[in-house]
Formats: C-alpha cells, sequence, structure tokens
C-alpha cells in the first residue's frame, strides 16, 4: 500500500502541472484554452482540499489528539487559496493578464511554502500515526 505522504504528494504534482499550464496558456492569451484549464485546475484543488478536510485530517486529528496546529494551519491555507482562485477565474474570464499573472504569483507562492509544510511535516506525521484505520483512509481519499 503506497503512503499517504506519496498519495498526496502525487496528487499536489498533479495539481501544479494543471496550474503551470493554466498560466502558460494565460501568458499567451489563450483564453479559451485557459479557462478550460483553470476549471481542471480549480477542481483538482478542490478534490485535494477535500480529501484532506473530510479525510486525511479528521484520521489525523483522531490518532494524534492534535486538533490545533498543522491541520488548524492547512485548512486556514485552503480558505486564502480558494478566494485566490476565484480571483484569478475572474481575471481569466475578463481577459485580464495582468490581474491574472499578479494573482497567480500570489498562488504559486502559497502553494509552494503551503505543499513544503505538508510533504515535510504533515504527511510523515500522517504516516506515522495513522496506523489504525490505514486502509479505509486510503480508500477514503481514493473516493473523494
Amino acid at each position: 500500500m503506497a503512503s499517504i505522504q506519496t498519495r498526496m504528494t502525487d496528487d499536489h504534482q498533479r495539481c501544479d502541472a494543471l496550474f503551470a499550464e493554466a498560466e502558460e496558456l494565460v501568458t499567451e492569451e489563450r483564453w479559451d484554452e485557459a479557462a478550460v484549464r483553470l476549471e481542471e485546475f480549480s477542481r483538482a484543488m478542490d478534490r485535494h482540499f477535500r480529501m484532506e478536510e473530510e479525510a486525511l485530517f479528521p484520521a489525523f486529528e483522531a490518532a494524534t489528539g492534535i486538533t490545533a496546529g498543522p491541520t488548524e494551519i492547512m485548512r486556514s491555507e485552503h480558505g486564502q487559496m480558494r478566494l485566490l482562485m476565484e480571483a484569478m477565474t475572474d481575471a481569466a474570464n475578463r481577459h485580464d493578464r495582468d490581474d491574472f499573472l499578479g494573482q497567480s504569483e500570489t498562488m504559486l507562492i502559497i502553494m509552494q511554502q503551503h505543499n513544503a509544510k505538508e510533504e515535510q511535516v504533515l504527511y510523515p506525521m500522517a504516516d506515522e500515526s495513522i496506523t489504525e484505520g490505514r486502509e479505509h483512509l486510503m480508500q477514503q481519499l481514493d473516493e473523494t
């Protein structure tokens, strides 16, 4: 069975690739294609957030007893990224390249910092602490 870290890091990479493609399409002002890729990125991020917020974080909190700290910070950052995705979508819908690229620059910084915290701290802690119900958790992650 794959580790939580491998499963979730792979999903980060999938989301990152969609983000980079959307950003490139906006840079080239290929608005119709950018809108499609941006929607794919937003759906992928929403799914990733749900995987964490509905399955991983509750399992981590139950296994460790830690309810404030890493998961609280991650949830807060998810909220920031959701707002940035809305702003990026709005800018793309208006064909405002500069506004989109400004929003996407902020998004990139937050995503990089967020992913590093999860990949270097939270996911390894989850792999270590979530032993009971792990198979069910992995199934939940796949079905979200």
